[in-house]
């Protein structure tokens, strides 16, 4: 088959057709919508740091009060991240972190918010992240592969850079920093093995002595945790004493917990603790919408605060403990920071970002459905949590858009999307995001559900999915199309594999093609934490599983037109992943547009990529799924 390659500055595109100006100046408001998200309070009321796109990538940005002038901090062609400011007002930095062309390799910079001067503090080689200062300020913790480019291990230093640093615990692995205890004399460290399986340690430095805290027989998983401010306890979520994640509170005297959150039958994901001790701040996951609640630890339950329906996160108290700030994202508004007033109850909005001119407030609610799968509980069909999108000015029946999270254990949750509304509005496609097994957010039980040799489950569920489109009149089960990302782009592969006559065409975007050849190419670090969720390919048996399962191995099947999306550097799925794929599919005669990022990794970060790739896209659609 013939290959028509070109390329257009840092893009590699094949077979991918000219792109219309008319189509680019139809979506230039839909790709030109900003958001902001929250980063630090600065101290002494001089402001807090966010997170906003001006040019290609989202860079730190300083906000001095409600509705003030965004002022841009660093001007990196990169993403960066972080923001952790010095708790000491006498030394004004906070710390950043960045990595190079998507490498991954995110490397600690020291920021100067007085004379807005920076450093690179790490070696330019390692992967770096987790920073976390002391309470005093003198000193932060971080977890670094510096040692052997595989393992985590805890680092400490200071601002003078690496010629300070130290390796405090190297017990191989995956190991991260959380918390200070309110002297630092210790610190609380999280030992991550699968988002089934984590454990608490507490690190004694002068003692270099490392205490497993809550050591149990059974297989527990763990996030975040806070020291209480009077260092007799800790705050932390867990999932020990519920199928869902629990605030709970930890006495390592008594060695017992208190259940804090039990009245909300949903994962706790997120919270705060301020800094007098008096609050607690929460996120709740219920259903894919996020809820805020505020908690007074020992004086009742968990109080909720009344918000609008959508995505919160990045709550964080004020130094003085008077007031919580919160990102907002719904369905109409692209996210925010907002500050409340945690004496009068009143929300401020301190950023407004740019919609481009849309109408947001009629942009489209999705509804909430569950379809029955092939499997039963307790006797009846195992039901399956999905959110459907529904054209408003649309002819029945609708083509259909199915679109797979990534993860596994990820989770679509409804929030303020643009382009999902270009193609409701000006292509007239329903899109259904399925949350199938595996997906986080419905119990431990169900996160489980896809592990190892059950991995062909999921696929099973959103072919249960087609089934249900074929049974609803207001959609068209003749042309359904289905895309994803990362495992989400997997799931498109074998989709388009085991149902190949019910759907017209995929969209592949850094999915996994062989098992087999990901586990043993994706980056060192990685491998043993994706061998848990996948199973291991050294083992005889299950390497034969993985290549049976593989996409690669039954590319054969596919009958129908793909697009495949990579970026060169990706080191989670190698760009060989894709390729591979592309050839084997052509090999069959089946046309493939292909097209690869020389400067991106897993996912693009930078906003002329993710245009011309969503113009591209709209046109696969336009091609393949809408005539």
């Amino acid at each position: 088959m013939e290959v028509k390659r070109y390329q257009k500055e840092n893009l590699i595109m094949e077979n991918i057709p000219a792109i219309p100006v008319s189509l680019v100046q139809k979506l230039r408001s839909f790709q030109n919508i900003r958001g902001a998200s929250f980063g630090a309070w600065l101290p002494k009321d001089q402001g807090m740091l966010i997170f906003t796109r001006f040019a290609e990538a989202a860079q730190i940005h300083r906000v001095m009060n409600p509705g003030g002038m965004r002022r841009q901090l660093t001007f990196f062609g990169e993403p960066v991240g972080g923001g952790e400011v010095c708790p000491d007002p006498a030394v004004p930095y906070f710390l950043f972190t960045k990595d190079s062309a998507g490498d991954e390799q995110h490397q600690i910079y020291k920021f100067n918010y007085a004379d807005e001067s920076y450093e690179m503090l790490t070696d330019g080689k390692a992967r770096n992240e987790a920073c976390l200062w002391t309470n005093r300020g003198d000193r932060f913790a971080f977890s670094s592969t510096m040692r052997n480019g595989r393992d985590f291990d805890i680092w400490v230093g200071n601002l003078e850079g690496a010629r300070n640093f130290q390796i405090v615990a190297q017990e191989g692995g995956t190991w991260y920093p959380i918390d200070w205890s309110p002297d630092d004399s210790s610190l609380l460290l999280l030992n991550y093995i699968s988002v089934n399986e984590s454990y608490y340690h507490i690190l004694n430095l002068a003692e270099k002595r490392l205490e497993k805290l809550n050591p149990q027989a059974q297989k527990i998983a763990y996030s975040m945790a806070r020291w209480s401010r009077d260092g007799k306890g800790i705050f932390l979520i867990s999932d020990q004493f519920s199928e869902f994640w629990q605030l709970l509170y930890y006495d390592p005297q008594s060695k017992t917990f208190k259940v804090l959150t039990g009245k909300i039958p949903w994962d706790i994901e997120d919270f705060d603790l301020a800094d007098d001790g008096q609050r607690i701040a929460l996120v709740a996951n219920e259903d894919g919408w996020r809820a805020l609640y505020l908690l007074a630890p020992d004086k009742g339950d968990p109080v909720s605060v009344p918000l609008p329906q959508g995505q919160i996160f990045g709550i964080k108290f004020k130094p003085d403990s008077k007031a919580l700030a919160v990102v907002l994202n719904t369905s109409r508004a692209p996210s925010d920071v907002y500050v409340r007033n945690l004496e009068t109850g009143e929300m401020v909005r301190w950023t407004e970002s740019e919609t481009a001119g849309l109408a947001t407030k009629d942009f489209i609610d999705p509804e909430l459905i569950r379809y029955p799968t092939f499997d039963t509980v307790e006797g009846t069909r195992r039901m399956i949590p999905a959110f459907y999108y529904r054209p408003k000015n649309a002819d029945v029946p609708f083509p259909v858009l199915i679109v797979c999270h990534g993860g596994p254990e990820g989770q679509f949750t409804p929030s303020f999307a643009p382009l999902t509304e270009y193609y409701l509005n000006e292509l007239g496609i329903a899109i259904i995001f399925p949350n199938f097994r595996g997906s986080s957010g419905y119990g431990k039980e169900f996160l489980e559900l896809d592990n190892g040799a059950k991995r062909e489950d999921a696929v099973r569920d959103v072919g249960a999915l087609l089934d249900w489109i074929a049974g609803n009149p207001e959609l068209d089960g003749r042309r359904v199309a289905v895309s994803g990302g990362s495992y989400g782009g997997y799931m498109t592969l074998a989709v388009m594999i085991n149902y190949p006559d019910r759907l017209c065409g995929g969209v592949d975007f850094c999915g996994i093609s062989n098992f087999v050849t990901f586990l043993e190419s994706t980056a060192e670090y990685r491998r043993d934490r994706r061998r848990v969720e996948y199973g291991d390919e050294r083992e005889p048996a299950m390497r034969e599983l993985l290549n049976r399962i593989s996409p690669l191995t039954n590319a054969g099947k596919i009958k129908k037109p793909m697009f495949i999306v990579q970026g060169k550097n990706d080191p989670r799925v190698p760009v060989t992943e894709a390729e591979q794929m592309v050839g084997a599919i052509r090999d069959n005669g089946i046309e493939v547009w292909y097209l690869r990022a020389e400067d991106e990794g897993h996912g693009f970060a930078k906003k002329t990529n993710r245009d011309y790739y969503n113009q591209a896209f709209i046109m696969f659609l336009e091609k393949f799924l809408l005539p």
